[in-house]
């Protein structure tokens, strides 16, 4: 009896600038990057890099990048929230948070 063994692997990282180690090429994309963030005046560029094997379709691929960033604007909704309720709570019970200022 035969045993198959399915095999795969998946490598994916986020990049926000230019490693020091990096080409001028490299370094160079990075600073119009970084020149398109100052001049559009918020958000931020990164660099999604991955190697999935064995090889997934690019619509699969941007449907889990679709999802993650979905889960993050809840993630960074639900903190939104968090410390608008902290900022509320501030104001009105000032006193609660004297202590923390205190130390």
């Amino acid at each position: 009896m035969r045993v198959y063994k399915p095999e795969w692997q998946c490598t994916f990282s986020v990049n926000e600038g230019a490693a020091e180690t990096t080409g001028w090429r490299e370094r160079l994309a990075w600073f119009i990057r970084h020149l398109a963030d100052k001049l559009d005046g918020s958000g931020r560029t990164i660099k999604i890099e991955y190697d999935v094997t064995p090889a997934v379709s690019r619509e699969d691929v941007d449907t889990c990048l679709g999802k993650g960033f979905a889960v993050t604007q809840s993630l960074l909704t639900q903190l939104a929230h968090q410390a608008a309720c902290e900022n509320v709570m501030r104001e009105a019970k000032a006193e609660l948070f004297e202590e923390n200022t205190q130390r």
